[in-house]
């Protein structure tokens, strides 16, 4: 018997993706996620390069046209089909390594932040600035944006023993590993029996010390012989699950970055990125928190894409119009802050209490189950839809001019962009049809999560308890299609169309 043989297990959570010819070795391999965020890096210097010192048109400079343009179309269509690559290949935690090998501490990150609302917070942030800011059509500030990401990830990892970045603060974060719970992949472990025995959990604490050290693991597997597997740890080890998660235990993939340092971590490769069915997480009661914040993450992301969407059309603009001439508003700061409040934070926290209170009160269960309870049962339901909205906005702004980078790349090395050649756009009423079968799509999707919860709460009587909710789903899809009806600004292409 080699006793260096990690255990032989039956595979039965799904396709081991890292078991798949060409991928599964370079995913796996020790720099294998190194090599995604080395070529996200150097995208990364590029727009800012060309954010600084390349043409202050937001049509003609990489800054702008790549983050605000292409980047969220393809993190949606990435989420959908792939899971959170692109938190896997994040270029900003590239100097975790050197960041943790420089802190001192390893201090942990305040009991009080260690939550969502620093990611609500962030999140509001983001597309509040985003907006007043006119980020889209400035790149020198989103140059300067990904400057600020960069030191921010650094000095985070450098303080604190865990990711809180990435696991607490970081808006992009938040977003793809909210909508992350859609995707058809998830880290899983193959066989509990062997994370029983293992006495590192090095999938969590990591394999990484300055000297090296040899353990000795004494395997046990139910109905199987015990063996003996020698564990190593040295200055080439991977550091731990940085959002501290324990494989075994992971039931959502919310706070997971893919990172898939666990798997290169764990010595008895027990670990690995297993396929499954697509939102299977959110048919779990258990795999959702029942916290505050956690609900309304995931509540308020489905009106942020509503609003965010808002923005972007005339009614918008007659609104701040009204709020100036007949509220005395004059301030866009001021009025930009009252829609966006209410919008994104205010709006969903009353809604959702609200249908919470309703939905308990004409079932007869209100003495049962919690306000936060009753929240977080249908928090989940918000997923699709708010998936359904992001993507119907995000694929409108892609597929209008898909091929558009082509010529500012073309700029940004010296040459001549040939704009003729790469304006063609997909047919309009294509893209309307898109958008119209992505919300309906979700909104459906949400119905059928919320019944499912309904029917947990409230038995017989689920139907009287599903309606304060899906009143809402049904609104939320109707003021999306109402907004992608009308005419949209361009945004990054607007010199070119308009």
């Amino acid at each position: 018997m080699n006793d260096n043989a990690p255990p032989r297990v039956r595979n039965i959570t799904g396709m081991d993706v890292l078991r798949l010819p060409l991928l599964g070795p370079l995913l796996r391999h020790r720099h294998g996620r190194l090599a995604l965020q080395a070529g996200a890096t150097l995208l990364a210097l590029a727009l800012v390069i060309d954010g600084f010192v390349g043409p202050q048109s937001a049509a003609r400079n990489l800054a702008t046209v790549t983050p605000w343009v292409y980047l969220r179309g393809f993190v949606v269509i990435a989420l959908l089909l792939a899971g959170n690559i692109v938190c896997m290949g994040c270029p900003f935690t590239l100097p975790r390594t050197l960041a943790k090998r420089l802190s001192l501490s390893g201090r942990r990150f305040p009991a009080r932040l260690r939550n969502k609302w620093l990611s609500i917070a962030g999140l509001f942030a983001l597309f509040f600035f985003y907006e007043y800011l006119d980020l889209w059509a400035s790149p020198w500030l989103s140059a300067w944006l990904i400057v600020v990401y960069f030191a921010a990830s650094f000095a985070l990892e450098a303080i604190f023993a865990e990711s809180a970045f990435c696991k607490y603060i970081c808006p992009l974060g938040a977003f793809n590993m909210v909508y992350s719970t859609l995707s058809p992949s998830r880290i899983a472990v193959k066989s509990p029996d062997i994370c029983a025995s293992c006495v590192g959990k090095e999938c969590v604490n990591g394999s990484y010390a300055p000297q090296p050290v040899l353990r000795i693991d004494e395997i046990q597997i139910a109905g199987a012989e015990s063996q003996r597997v020698e564990v190593r740890h040295g200055p080439r080890g991977t550091l731990g699950c940085g959002t501290e998660l324990f494989a075994p235990q992971i039931r959502s993939n919310l706070d997971c970055t893919f990172c898939l340092d666990c798997v290169r971590a764990c010595p008895h490769d027990n670990v690995s990125l297993f396929t499954r069915a697509p939102g299977a997480e959110l048919n779990r009661p258990a795999g959702w928190s029942r916290r505050w914040d956690v609900s309304l993450l995931a509540i308020a992301l489905g009106f942020m894409g509503i609003s965010n969407a808002f923005g972007m059309v005339p009614p918008y603009y007659a609104l701040q119009e009204w709020l100036a001439l007949d509220l005395g508003l004059s301030s866009e700061f001021i009025a930009l802050l009252l829609i966006f409040g209410l919008m994104n934070l205010l709006l969903p926290a009353a809604v959702a209490i609200g249908a919470a209170w309703l939905g308990r009160g004409i079932t007869g269960f209100r003495g049962r189950d919690s306000l936060r309870e009753t929240v977080a049962a249908f928090a989940p339901a918000f997923v699709p839809l708010g998936f359904g909205i992001w993507f119907a906005h995000y694929s409108f702004h892609l597929l209008v001019g898909p091929l558009l980078i082509l010529p500012v790349i073309q700029e940004f090395l010296g040459g001549i962009g040939d704009w003729a050649r790469f304006s063609l756009s997909l047919d309009i009423n294509a893209i309307g049809l898109i958008q119209l079968v992505a919300l309906l799509a979700g909104f459906f999707w949400s119905l059928r999560l919320a019944q499912k919860a309904a029917l947990r709460l409230y038995r017989r009587k689920a139907l009287l308890g599903l309606l304060p909710w899906a009143l809402i789903y049904l609104l939320m899809m109707l003021a999306a299609w109402q907004i992608f009806s009308l005419p949209m600004e361009m945004r990054g292409t607007l010199e070119l169309f308009g």
